[in-house]
């Protein structure tokens, strides 16, 4: 049966200074001002259209990405919170979480942004060597990414995560783990270590540059794991180490959970128990035409949305298995049940199959991989699609 699961926030700030080769995000570069105060309005009628959608349910977080957030002044992200509290509700312990880079133009915010209520910075450092960064497109260099883990902990943020990637181009494994070193030494308390992946509609799809051979990336992976473990951080996700806390947010995606997604292109999943229903919705994805979404009428109750879709039973397993296996505990066999609202029996025959070869755990304890299985997760999803 079908169970309400916890609720967080998405929100889109979908503009940045410069557009990231490898970025497939809905992000806009812009050169000139943007239009702050009215994006912050119409996040505010954006939500409140969505509130029903809550059913009555606080947040347990909220998220802040984009395009780059750290962009807007701290009064706006303040702005933005109190509409989000006034409007839907905060439960105790809530993590708020703002994805900001490491230019000196946005480190002299961070203070600004934890008074705000942000409790956890999310810095998109991605190298410390400065050709690597170059050739990523990043407008930062290694000694700005040293400086913005600084200037957080000294603006107050006990939760910081580093986003870091490894498989760039033309790096060797030494050139991965002195990346890796220097952002241990950094003692974050949360780590997001992902290989680059080249994604259509980027420049480097339709440019792509030499990435280093299988053996050396799979090189990478293995030392670089080793080494996280060594250091006191407990891989918990395909990407994602923790030395102390998991992200809170990320984790209600992992397993299922409901969110709201407000701004341009952002995306919301929601269970409705009453009626046995589970829909995904998305917003308007141009800035300027999501500005103004709410000057004409528009097809569905939110006049921001611009589509939705029910994800129907026969497809719910697999939608579930996308998000809980990427997590290395996978999730209890109760938590399947009342987030798809099927039963167990709903993944045979391939989760037998699957088990017999050694890639997943007895489905009656864990709905989860084995340690074989995390390192061939396309194989195993591939059962079910």
């Amino acid at each position: 049966m079908l169970t309400l699961p916890p609720l967080s926030l998405y929100i889109h700030i979908p503009w940045c200074v410069r557009k990231c080769p490898y970025c497939d995000f809905n992000s806009h570069q812009s050169d000139t001002h943007v239009p702050e105060q009215a994006y912050v309005a119409a996040l505010a009628r954006d939500l409140a259209a969505d509130a029903e959608l809550a059913q009555g349910r606080r947040l347990t977080s909220i998220f802040f990405g984009g395009g780059t957030p750290s962009l807007f002044s701290c009064a706006a992200i303040g702005e933005i919170l109190n509409s989000a509290e006034r409007i839907i509700g905060f439960e105790e312990n809530i993590e708020i979480t703002l994805e900001a880079n490491p230019g000196t133009f946005e480190q002299d915010k961070f203070r600004g942004f934890r008074s705000a209520g942000v409790n956890r910075l999310s810095i998109g450092i991605q190298s410390f060597n400065d050709e690597q960064l170059q050739a990523l497109g990043r407008i930062h260099d290694g000694d700005a990414a040293l400086k913005a883990t600084d200037t957080a902990r000294r603006a107050g943020f006990d939760n910081l995560n580093l986003d870091l990637m490894h498989g760039l181009p033309g790096q060797s494994l030494a050139a991965a783990m002195q990346d890796l070193n220097t952002a241990l030494a950094l003692e974050p308390e949360h780590l997001s270590w992902y290989q680059l992946t080249i994604e259509p509609n980027t420049v480097f799809y339709s440019k792509p540059p030499t990435l280093p051979v299988e053996d050396t990336l799979a090189d990478i992976q293995d030392v670089g794991h080793d080494k996280l473990q060594q250091a006191g951080f407990k891989r918990y996700e395909v990407s994602a180490y923790a030395r102390t806390a998991r992200a809170k947010h990320n984790m209600n995606y992992w397993q299922f959970g409901d969110y709201l997604g407000i701004g341009a292109g952002a995306h919301g999943k929601f269970t409705t128990p009453n009626n046995g229903t589970i829909f995904r919705q998305w917003k308007t994805r141009q800035p300027d035409a999501y500005l103004n979404a709410d000057a004409g009428p528009g097809r569905f109750p939110n006049p921001f949305c611009a589509g939705r879709e029910v994800i129907e039973p026969d497809a719910r397993a697999l939608e579930f298995l996308l998000n809980a296996l990427r997590l290395t505990e996978g999730c209890a066999p109760t938590t399947f049940t009342e987030r798809t609202g099927l039963p167990l029996d709903a993944l045979e025959p391939h989760w037998q199959e699957l088990a017999g070869k050694g890639l997943v755990q007895s489905r009656s304890q864990r709905i989860a991989t084995t340690e074989l299985g995390m390192r061939f997760l396309n194989d195993v999803l591939g059962a079910y699609t």
